[in-house]
């Protein structure tokens, strides 16, 4: 038994029949696109990598100065709730 109950002979069935629709010089250049697409894919994942190390070297106090700028929401909701009390 093969793959989800399809035997080997099915599979080989089913890749003569693509192979005579399509015909090997399509099926050629369409695996060369796709693993065009795909090293392209890699590449980019790669240089974004890069350049988020590259910024974090360059600049690491700027992750901790960018969290004391949020403001703080517990004070808020504390102002709210006592707003809320006084009337």
């Amino acid at each position: 038994m093969g793959f989800g109950g399809i035997s080997i002979w099915q599979l080989l069935i089913i890749l003569v029949i693509v192979l005579l629709l399509f015909g090997t010089k399509r099926l050629k250049n369409l695996g060369g696109d796709l693993g065009g697409a795909i090293k392209g894919f890699r590449k980019a994942i790669k240089d974004e990598d890069k350049k988020k190390e590259a910024d974090e070297e360059k600049d690491p106090e700027r992750l901790q100065h960018d969290e004391e700028e949020k403001p703080d929401q517990g004070s808020t909701a504390k102002e709210k709730d006592k707003q809320s009390q006084d009337k």
